[in-house]
């Protein structure tokens, strides 16, 4: 029986920094790292990029993909590889900066059911110049909202709701009431639902089996 001697385990070698190129491409970078000739370890780091780019074909379209090649070159070294990059060097701070708190979303629990894209649509509509582009847009945020109010409460609903609810959502820079509009009729609403709805789909299929199966002997 012949010994297998010095074996490699994953707990005993190097940490791999960037995990999807492989053992292999860190090996690579180490080897570039220690060329003491520039021109030589010039070559060698374009050689990586070229291979680099290769494993990943569907993105030589993309723009700055050279450049994101050659940070993860960096970052995979440590950046300890002395060479000539043909894009600006992003320095290991900037990579490891945190970044700023994204801002959390507001939530107004009386009307949850309109969601919060709906007052982010109100925002941008009452920054706009009053004119027609503008009542074109509230007309169809109410409608939105119309539609929003009967997914979830399953019933009719008057307009004058719809107009009050966006009246306070925009803080009183919305009044539709007092313009007059009249919204989309709740039935159609309904009715749309109702189409989409799988449920009516699979009972119609279930109804055409029953009926085509009515004239079938049983034995």
């Amino acid at each position: 029986m012949q010994l297998v001697e010095n074996l490699e385990y994953n707990t005993e070698r190097e940490h791999l920094i960037i995990p999807e190129y492989g053992r292999h491409f860190q090996k690579m970078v180490n080897h570039a790292i220690s060329i003491e000739d520039r021109e030589e370890r010039n070559k060698v780091a374009q050689a990586i990029i070229s291979v680099m780019g290769n494993i990943q074909p569907h993105l030589r379209d993309v723009p700055d993909f050279q450049h994101k090649l050659w940070d993860q070159l960096f970052i995979m070294s440590d950046f300890k590889l002395d060479v000539d990059s043909p894009f600006p060097i992003t320095s290991k701070e900037v990579l490891r900066k945190r970044p700023e708190p994204l801002e959390y979303p507001q939530n107004f629990p009386k009307y949850r059911f309109y969601g919060n894209n709906i007052k982010r649509m109100i925002d941008v509509a009452v920054e706009w110049e009053k004119g027609d582009k503008r009542s074109g847009l509230e007309y169809a945020i109410a409608n939105h909202m119309k539609k929003c109010y009967l997914n979830w409460n399953k019933d009719v609903v008057d307009d004058k709701a719809i107009f009050k609810h966006l009246f306070e959502l925009s803080d009183g820079r919305i009044d539709l009431a007092a313009e007059g509009e009249s919204l989309t009729d709740s039935g159609q609403f309904l009715k749309n639902r109702v189409a989409k709805s799988p449920r009516s789909n699979n009972s119609g299929k279930k109804n055409q089996r029953n009926n085509n199966n009515r004239g079938k002997k049983r034995y």
